[in-house]
């Protein structure tokens, strides 16, 4: 079982950067799929980048690609998500997520959810 711990949202300016952070209890972290979604108040999770157990094969939403960067330290069971240029329709709570299959854009695909995190970007 892995446990998700998310952190690192808050209020930023349009324009501004924010780094989310996901941290992994378990010794099985680097065998997992990891991926980012967000979901904005009316609206449903939706997917926004994902990365492969190695870190090797990187997948985002197309409105975030360019902006927005997925990456992994397997060594501190820990997943990334570096969001630059944010825009106000980033503005959701952001959670982290495993999959003990491949990487996927697909919420019911991943199995452990962390419990959320706001970020507020402002024009």
């Amino acid at each position: 079982q892995v446990q998700l711990v998310d952190s690192g949202g808050g209020l930023v300016q349009a324009g501004g950067s924010l780094r989310l952070s996901c941290a992994a209890s378990g010794r099985t972290f680097s065998t997992y799929a990891m991926g980012w979604f967000r979901q904005a108040p009316g609206k449903e999770r939706e997917f926004v980048a994902a990365i492969s157990s190695s870190g090797g094969f990187t997948y985002y939403a197309d409105s975030v690609k360019g902006r927005f960067t997925i990456s992994r330290d397997n060594a501190k069971n820990t997943v990334y998500l570096q969001m630059n240029s944010l825009k106000p329709e980033d503005t959701a709570v952001y959670y982290c997520a495993a999959a003990a299959s491949s990487a996927s854009l697909k919420r019911y695909e991943y199995d452990y959810w962390g419990q959320g995190t706001q970020v507020t970007v402002s024009s």
